[in-house]
């Protein structure tokens, strides 16, 4: 069962609230989605990350096909029940993984044609064949929710024809894996990725090609690369009018303070980041830079730093969630400074928390018609 309800357009801007209901309960939107690369948001158990206010998060399906795969997850009974997590949850293709590793080189890229991408596992070096019928049949084998079909992910800068041949890629692939879904019978619902990096006439060409395709729901892709916030806003720009209204969109890769409410505004309804956990993790800690005297940069502050060792005060005055209600400053500082391990879950617990409190904010701002007032406490 998957259904997207629009409950309130907001009159001022594109932003918008709604429901979306999937085979593993309703998601409130606008939504952050939380990365759990690993089947894992890293530090967190199942229970911890449904506390923090998170309703749904990616994992990765690359990741997971090479280990410990998809065979032994579907044996498992699924994804749901591999890791003891009844939400919802959304999977990627494993396209944007495989040419995010090879530009690290933690991967060797063999080729790219249209059928596919031939590349070296990482971890025992085997050749694999990523495909847009593969891609799909790995991810109904997972059991997702929502799923993603395989697209080439342009990166940046990158010169026209080149993100022309990879948008006309992008588009082959995405029939390509409609076809595979309509064959397995898969009751996931698929999403058809946008590509065309930051020039106008691609993007726009895009959002006309995916969304005459029967997708259940929409992803805007090639963004968070490497462009400048103001190119990403001008994607949006382009392409969310296009978008059909009854069903859900989200932007892959983005979710700064100050993207969220350019993001919300331009009537995107879900998106992911690593910011929170991954920040969390090197002692960066989300706070409200206007109630803090910590001098926060990007709404972040440096919990490791030796000024923190005797602060009792909670890692942020102004939340309730349950590390700031028990623990100070001071001892999360001891923590990081020893390398405990219960640093990392301290602090990605809060980080988590802060975010979804924001966006829970967010939509009863835009059910009041006030999201600019909201928008204007937060980034003035």
């Amino acid at each position: 069962m998957f259904k997207f309800k629009l409950i309130h357009q907001d009159k001022k801007t594109a932003a918008r609230r709604g429901e979306i209901q999937t085979n593993h309960g309703m998601i409130e939107t606008p939504a952050f989605v939380a990365v759990g690369t690993a089947a894992s948001v890293k530090s967190l158990t199942p229970e911890e990350i449904s506390q923090t206010g998170t309703q749904i998060f990616f994992v990765n399906t690359l990741h997971l096909h090479l280990r410990p795969g998809e065979k032994i997850i579907k044996k498992l009974g699924g994804i749901h029940q591999f890791m003891n997590w009844q939400g919802p949850i959304i999977s990627d293709s494993g396209g944007f993984q495989v040419f995010s590793l090879a530009r690290e080189e933690k991967v060797k890229l063999v080729r790219i044609t249209g059928d596919g991408v031939e590349f070296r596992s990482p971890w025992d070096g085997k050749k694999d064949f990523l495909t847009p019928k593969k891609s799909i049949a790995i991810q109904k084998d997972l059991g997702a929710d929502i799923i993603l079909c395989l697209d080439d992910c342009t990166p940046y800068p990158v010169s026209y024809q080149q993100a022309k041949i990879s948008l006309e890629r992008t588009h082959y692939w995405a029939e390509k894996s409609l076809e595979a879904y309509k064959k397995l019978k898969s009751r996931q619902a698929l999403y058809g990725i946008i590509q065309g990096s930051v020039f106008k006439d691609l993007r726009i060409a895009s959002a006309k090609f995916i969304t005459s395709l029967p997708f259940a729901g929409i992803a805007i892709g090639g963004v968070s690369v490497g462009e400048s916030k103001e190119e990403m806003r001008k994607v949006l720009n382009w392409v969310v009018p296009l978008l059909p209204k009854e069903k859900p969109r989200h932007l892959l890769g983005v979710g700064e303070i100050d993207d969220i409410f350019a993001l919300i505004k331009a009537g995107v309804d879900t998106f992911d980041c690593v910011m929170p956990t991954r920040l969390g993790r090197m002692g960066h800690i989300l706070i409200k830079a206007q109630n803090s005297k910590l001098k926060a940069q990007n709404f972040t502050y440096d919990i490791t730093k030796a000024k923190f060792a005797a602060d009792r005060k909670p890692l942020d005055p102004d939340c309730d969630c349950y590390v700031c209600k028990n623990f100070s400053r001071a001892y999360v500082n001891h923590l990081f400074r020893g390398r405990e391990l219960l640093a990392y879950r301290l602090a990605t617990y809060h980080n988590l928390y802060f975010i979804n409190r924001l966006l829970k904010k967010i939509r009863q701002a835009i059910k009041e018609e006030n999201l600019e007032k909201i928008e204007k406490e937060w980034l003035d």
